[in-house]
């Protein structure tokens, strides 16, 4: 009960303000350091000055740079978030595509290779290779002869 009275209320909102700018400006800071190496116009010794400024002097390295760089940390940001996107959507198109299909010659070099080796007859050899041709009414199974049932 004693600390409550030792530290007033305004003197909380006060420490809550400040302990918020501190975290406000930390995180000021680590943006502006990832946009120095977020700037692919900008060379090494330019990064490397920049970054010596933010960190030697950092209230005023950061002002600075917010009045000469900051219009286009904006636009590099969204620049860098528009190339993950289409880095993105490449991938899932890649990847929802399926494993590459191999050619079709391909496909009846490995189906010739199965009916020399006598694995698959040349039955299921025609079947395949049609297939993999493309033509559908070769490919369809042939039905086997409907016996005759019994006592007819």
């Amino acid at each position: 009960m004693y600390l409550a009275y030792d530290y007033p209320l305004l003197s909380v909102f006060w420490s809550m303000l400040w302990f918020f700018l501190w975290i406000l400006w930390f995180i000021l800071l680590f943006r502006i350091i990832m946009d120095i190496f977020r700037d692919h116009e900008m060379n090494g010794w330019a990064k490397a000055g920049w970054l010596a400024f933010v960190i030697l002097l950092p209230f005023l390295g950061v002002l600075v740079y917010v009045i000469a760089r900051g219009k286009n940390m904006g636009r590099r940001e969204i620049a860098q978030a528009r190339a993950q996107q289409q880095e993105f959507d490449a991938y899932i198109r890649k990847t929802a595509s399926g494993t590459e299909r191999s050619s079709s010659v391909d496909e009846l070099a490995r189906l010739s290779d199965l009916r020399s080796r006598g694995d698959i007859t040349e039955e299921e050899f025609r079947r395949a290779k049609a297939l993999v041709l493309g033509d559908d009414a070769a490919a369809a199974p042939t039905p086997p002869p409907a016996a005759s049932a019994p006592g007819q």
